[in-house]
């Protein structure tokens, strides 16, 4: 591993099992994995709910990319999986919330099915951390 790369984790039961990091820091650029609505207890966030789930998704990014010295205001792209393609309608106006500001590339497409069949979205996010005139990261 680089001595620049940084790894963050959410704590999920998954990461380990399946040997990823919720997110991922080389240099400036950062890549958050497929984020799933669980819990700090590891259950579904808001079942039936693709709105609340999407919420959580997004809260799990946010705590990743601070952990890694960012915030939303670097989202460069997102990517949102979806059991049900009309539940666009619900879980649109959520990223319009957080990144209305801030327009990043994104995609939205349906899937088959996640791991959990109680899960309605998955949420990816890449950021980038600009570099200051002298040199330095802005975080």
């Amino acid at each position: 591993m680089s001595a620049t790369r940084r790894l963050a984790s959410s704590g999920s039961p998954y990461e380990p099992q399946l040997g990823f990091s919720r997110g991922v820091r080389e240099g400036q650029v950062i890549a958050i994995s497929g984020t799933a609505p669980l819990g700090p207890d590891g259950t579904t966030v808001g079942p039936g709910d693709p709105a609340a789930q999407a919420r959580r998704c997004f809260q799990i990014i946010r705590e990743s990319l601070e952990k890694l010295g960012a915030d939303l205001s670097h989202v460069t792209r997102t990517r949102i999986y979806l059991v049900h393609i009309d539940d666009w309608r619900a879980v649109g106006p959520v990223h319009g919330e957080l990144f209305r500001n801030i327009r990043p590339a994104s995609t939205v497409v349906q899937v088959s099915r996640f791991i959990d069949s109680s899960w309605l979205v998955e949420i990816e996010a890449d950021a980038v951390v600009p570099v200051l005139p002298s040199g330095g990261e802005r975080s």
